[in-house]
């Protein structure tokens, strides 16, 4: 079954919501760590697609790399968007059937989970300058404001969610 054009919607806007949220979270993280705004969007392009592993590089200092933050910020932007998508396609599918409400909470949670758990593990040679607290709290209030916005625009679903998981 196709997604409607509400769950695709739904899916963009809270895929943005995500990115924007987490982007945020990290400058003004990196701010208080007089860091510049974009020092931590810097050292993750610079993993994913320079292929920095050595974290003994972090005790001097280093230049943007405008190309790497552009990349990183397209891949960030680009897997908000398809968990958004999931997301709300999930919530959907436990709409329709409210059977699988119990199914899709637990498949989001255990997303929510994975996803730490694998940004976590692979940002493990940068932990010196991104503690696993900020992953947390940064997954965790993209999936906050997320979860505000679809409880907003979809009135009753975590009665239909919760409540009939439980």
């Amino acid at each position: 079954m196709v997604p409607t054009i509400h769950a695709r919607r739904d899916g963009i806007v809270i895929g943005l919501i995500a990115y924007a949220s987490v982007a945020l979270f990290y400058s003004a993280f990196d701010i208080l760590a007089a860091r510049g705004t974009l020092y931590t969007v810097d050292l993750l392009g610079k993993a994913v697609f320079r292929g920095l592993r050595d974290p003994g590089i972090l005790q001097y200092p280093i230049r943007p790399d405008l190309t790497a933050i552009f990349w990183y910020n397209g891949f960030h932007l680009l897997t908000s968007l398809a968990i958004g998508l999931t997301v709300a396609r999930l919530i959907e599918q436990a709409e329709l059937h409210p059977a699988r409400a119990r199914m899709v909470l637990f498949t989001i949670v255990t997303g929510f989970s994975l996803t730490i758990l694998g940004v976590g593990l692979l940002t493990s040679p940068l932990r010196a300058v991104l503690p696993w607290w900020s992953v947390v709290v940064a997954n965790g209030l993209a999936t906050l404001l997320a979860g505000l916005y679809l409880l907003k625009k979809r009135p009753g679903l975590w009665g239909r969610l919760v409540l009939s998981a439980g």
